[in-house]
């Protein structure tokens, strides 16, 4: 196997307070040091992380922070002009600036990594992505992308992209697992949801979390997660977790019968856009009630390894009317499908694949000039 050096240049990877970058990076950063690569992280030094830095020093990848665009130009330049591959990730401080400097100075090939897809291109399209644009996208060599699909097609055809390819998020097997230290006790929440308000996605929980909370009195929910409005009228059975770090996720969800998944606006309307959520639940054995979109079927099989509601009443079927083994045993399946496609580490086999393509599409291309001058030459 080929051993490459990455270097990364994304939101987060110290801190996963309010974002889900954070975990994303760590798992696919350690699995691709564990695959013998070299693994570089450039974080942009941002006070809202450096007060909630819950990884401050990764032990599988050189972190560094930079302050300003001008301190990573003058302090990393070298790294980024050595590597392979060099990856800047959606919605990084000044991304317009860094991505231009990155391919300006990168003599290896670049990538963009959209955690962020379908609220990417929305936000091009209006005029107000901060931190890439058209003329971007058509320079890099490599587009990874949180979405697969029909937008991968539409990446290449309509805005220029090179080289389109689905990076999905994953789970980190080392931290999604099932416990289950007391089988027969009783689990503390009968639904909860893990996730950062988001003011697309409030209305959904609405529906089907609240309206089936007031339904049924008896029933125990949870919400986890910041940034949550104080004028939000919670029922009175909806207990409240302002944040988890990922160390706290395993035990959380392994304390529902069921967990909840909702998605954003944008990536109902893209399709093919996965949460970590429903990787993460189902590799600690817990079982996934998740709106409907496109393309879900080809990461869960619905009503096997995953159950798609959309009203209270069938959230409350579930809950209530659904048997012990029929609800453990899809928690089950999911597991095991999580664990043989949707790990970190077949992310990290991903991201090697599409390194060795698009270094020899680049090689092709050097060598066609050459070619060329030879000729003309002779």
């Amino acid at each position: 196997m080929t051993s490459y050096t990455f270097v990364f240049l994304g939101l987060s990877i110290t801190s996963s307070w309010g974002n889900g970058h954070a975990t994303t990076y760590r798992g696919l950063l350690r699995e691709l040091a564990a695959r013998g690569h070299q693994v570089v992280f450039l974080e942009r030094d941002l006070p809202f992380y450096a007060d909630n830095r819950d990884l401050p020093s990764p032990s599988f990848a050189r972190t560094y922070l930079y302050g300003s665009l001008d301190e990573l130009r003058e302090r990393y330049a070298d790294m980024v002009r050595d590597a392979d591959l060099v990856v800047v990730g959606s919605y990084v401080p000044e991304g317009i600036d860094v991505g231009a400097w990155v391919q300006a100075t990168a003599r290896g090939c670049t990538a963009f990594y959209d955690i962020d897809t379908p609220v990417t291109l929305r936000q091009i399209e209006r005029g107000r992505c901060e931190y890439l644009s058209r003329e971007l996208i058509s320079s890099y060599d490599l587009y990874l992308s949180f979405t697969g699909g029909p937008t991968l097609g539409f990446l290449e055809r309509d805005y220029g992209a090179r080289c389109a390819r689905p990076l999905y998020c994953s789970f980190d097997p080392e931290l999604y697992y099932p416990e289950h230290p007391e089988r027969d006790a009783e689990l503390r929440w009968d639904l909860g949801y893990l996730g950062t308000y988001s003011d697309d996605r409030h209305p959904t929980m609405e529906n089907l979390l609240f309206k089936s909370a007031r339904a049924w009195p008896e029933g125990r929910y949870i919400v986890a997660g910041p940034q949550y409005p104080s004028t939000i009228a919670w029922p009175w059975n909806v207990e409240r977790v302002e944040h988890l770090s990922p160390q706290e996720h395993r035990a959380f969800y392994g304390s529902q019968r069921y967990t909840l998944n909702i998605t954003r606006r944008d990536m109902i309307d893209a399709g093919y856009s996965p949460s970590v959520r429903l990787f993460e639940a189902a590799a600690c054995e817990t079982p996934v009630l998740s709106d409907r979109w496109s393309g879900i079927e080809t990461f869960f099989k619905p009503g096997w390894e995953i159950a798609l509601v959309e009203t209270p009443s069938q959230i409350l079927q579930y809950l209530r009317d659904v048997k012990e083994p029929a609800r453990l045993a899809m928690a089950k399946r999911a597991r095991k499908r999580a664990l043989a496609e949707h790990t970190a580490a077949h992310r990290a086999e991903s991201l090697e694949r599409y390194t060795a393509e698009v270094l020899a599409l680049r090689a092709a291309r050097e060598r066609k000039p050459a070619a060329r001058r030879a000729r003309i030459s002779c």
